[in-house]
């Protein structure tokens, strides 16, 4: 625990918006080279089920995971550098739908050590798309 840190305080914010446009062509010059420096496995498998179907949600759907990274490393306060990586950062759905961040080491590791609870949210129209990121502060564990 870091002095004069109060658990479950603000640590850090990060807000990214994105123009689906951008992304698209990314993907188009770079497909699946792209989603594998982006997306983690699991978000790798919702894109492809998503593009399957309609390949415009597909690209909505990097967007948002484009721009839920990009928050949360301005909200950690790293930007891309290590242990900061775009696949070690996933925002995934909780039952209810509710995006949840799931985090992979090294990254995982830093980040517990440093920090609470992440909450990230994300919305997406069809020519933008935005992600805002809230950090805790760490939690005390009573004993």
């Amino acid at each position: 625990m870091f002095a004069g840190v109060t658990p479950g305080k603000i640590a850090g914010i990060g807000l990214d918006i994105v123009k689906v446009v951008r992304i698209q062509g990314v993907f188009d010059r770079h497909g699946d080279k792209f989603l594998q420096r982006i997306l983690g496995a699991q978000e790798i498998d919702i894109f492809h089920r998503r593009f399957g179907r309609d390949p415009r949600r597909g690209i909505r759907f990097l967007a948002t995971r484009f721009a839920a990274k990009e928050a949360f490393s301005k909200a950690i306060g790293l930007g891309m550098h290590t242990p900061m990586a775009w696949s070690r950062m996933q925002t995934l759905n909780a039952r209810g739908g509710r995006p949840v961040v799931q985090l992979r080491d090294p990254l995982k590791s830093w980040y517990d050590v440093r920090f609470g609870t992440a909450h990230v949210s994300v919305t997406d129209e069809s020519d933008m798309v935005a992600a805002f990121v809230i950090i805790e502060t760490p939690h005390i564990k009573q004993g």
